[in-house]
């Protein structure tokens, strides 16, 4: 059985970064590939894709993001998404005037969060083991034309994390002005640079593996299988024996006291 849940960036950057390929990341467990976001240049490697999700289905990169989804084979969305014991939660995000989103995926005990862009750090990241988070700017948020969202600043989501108990948070969206810091040598009081390529792996506890074995359990007795036509002609032929005591025993039990036993 596989016991990991393996996550790579496949780029780390924002919006037209002249460093980094556009923010991404893959999703690898018991046997399950799911891409979220990306772009040219940071595009999953080539096998098998079960699903490829995004944050921002008007983001300006969605006709390449479509394009590169089509060739594999699957459908560019945001949404939920259960593959076995790996569920997928889309969740909503403050950021721009249009819907956008984040995923809580959680798996053997485990919560992992991607959430490369936001304008306010979301409340339902929290506690989570891993966190790939937003980092366009460094010190002072960046806020969009005429005040509908924009991007919370490298300080702001550190300080936040520690208050809503994140356990690692990885910066994976990262724009020119927390480039310029880096290159400073300056580093975030809490959390580390996502670097391009680098796979975070995380280890499934045994106890949630035994849960999942006993969710499905419990799972077949709600939810049983219909016998077939062979399965039912063997149970008669075994019940049948057992039947007749079964009646024998009832018409003893029935008969009147005093009335002799023929």
């Amino acid at each position: 059985m596989n016991r990991w849940l393996r996550l790579t960036l496949l780029g780390v950057g924002a919006m037209n970064s002249p460093r980094f390929a556009p923010a991404g990341l893959l999703l690898r467990c018991a046997g399950y590939r799911v891409a979220f976001d990306g772009g040219p240049g940071a595009e999953p490697p080539p096998g098998r894709l079960d699903a490829w999700l995004v944050t921002d289905e008007q983001a300006e990169l969605r006709s390449a993001l479509r394009r590169q989804a089509a060739a594999r084979c699957v459908r560019l969305r945001a949404g939920d998404l259960e593959l076995g014991r790996v569920r997928v939660r889309c969740r909503p995000v403050a950021h721009t005037s249009h819907p956008a989103y984040g995923y809580r995926i959680e798996a053997g005990g485990l919560a992992v969060v991607w959430a490369p862009e936001f304008w306010e750090f979301p409340t339902w990241a929290a506690r989570a083991d891993l966190m790939f988070a937003e980092a366009a700017s460094w010190d002072r948020p960046i806020r969009f034309r005429g005040g509908v969202g924009g991007h919370a600043s490298a300080h702001t989501v550190a300080e936040q994390a520690v208050r809503h108990g994140v356990r690692r948070l990885v910066y994976a969206h990262i724009g020119r002005p927390t480039l310029r810091a880096m290159d400073a040598g300056l580093r975030p009081r809490t959390g580390e640079w996502g670097i391009e390529g680098r796979t975070y792996s995380l280890r499934l506890t045994a106890g949630a593996l035994r849960r999942s074995v006993r969710c499905r359990e419990r799972h077949a007795e709600l939810h049983p299988r219909r016998p077939s036509a062979v399965h039912l002609g063997l149970r008669r032929i075994i019940d049948a024996p057992r039947t007749r005591i079964q009646r024998i025993t009832r018409a003893r039990c029935s008969t009147p006291a005093g009335t002799p036993e023929r």
